[in-house]
């Protein structure tokens, strides 16, 4: 009998897996800027997902608890990139080899934008206007409040139109990051 009962998690489990790993995927893709390591941080949450798939499936909102494995698993990377580049940066700067001052594009990609901000900024950003998401469930993908989403999505935005040229923006920064979250849906094979 504990084979039945196996048997529909497993199934329950693959169909999760199906309807949700591109847009793991998706959310990995813009909270780390990495396209690379997208697919490895949704299969590495899915994994977790179904090493707890009996406390997952008994959730509320288990798409939420699956954004939240993402978000934790890409700020971990972001970390460890972070501590990564400082070691490199140490071992570097005793080197006199330096330029005078790099060569900065007129105009920044928004995804350039988005890696510059603090984890939850971004992470609210691109789960408000990319993904389309209400307060409520960035908050529950999160583990923050509403109000905390408001803040940082304000906050997030503002520092995006200031990075990007607030005069060229003209408010139209939400859709730019809507733009940036259809763009890796065209790139993926439009799998949602």
């Amino acid at each position: 009998m504990s084979t039945v009962v196996d048997d529909a998690a497993s199934a329950e489990f693959h169909a999760f897996f199906e309807r949700h790993h591109a847009e793991l995927a998706r959310l990995a893709h813009l909270l780390t800027g990495e396209p690379d390591a997208a697919d490895d941080l949704a299969a590495d949450a899915l994994l977790a997902l179904w090493h707890r798939w009996d406390r997952v499936r008994a959730a509320e909102h288990p798409v939420a608890y699956a954004r939240g494995v993402v978000a934790n698993l890409a700020r971990t990377r972001i970390r460890s990139a972070i501590r990564e580049r400082r070691r490199v940066a140490l071992f570097w700067s005793g080197r006199q080899e330096r330029t005078d001052g790099p060569d900065v594009p007129a105009v920044v990609d928004v995804q350039d934008a988005l890696r510059e901000l603090p984890f939850r900024k971004r992470a609210c950003v691109v789960l408000r206007h990319a993904f389309d998401l209400s307060e409520k469930d960035t908050a529950l993908a999160l583990g923050i409040s509403v109000g905390t989403v408001k803040s940082q999505t304000s906050k997030g935005l503002a520092e995006l139109e200031r990075r990007l040229g607030h005069e060229q923006l003209n408010g139209q920064t939400p859709r730019r990051v809507r733009a940036v979250g259809a763009a890796l849906d065209a790139t993926e094979g439009g799998r949602r």
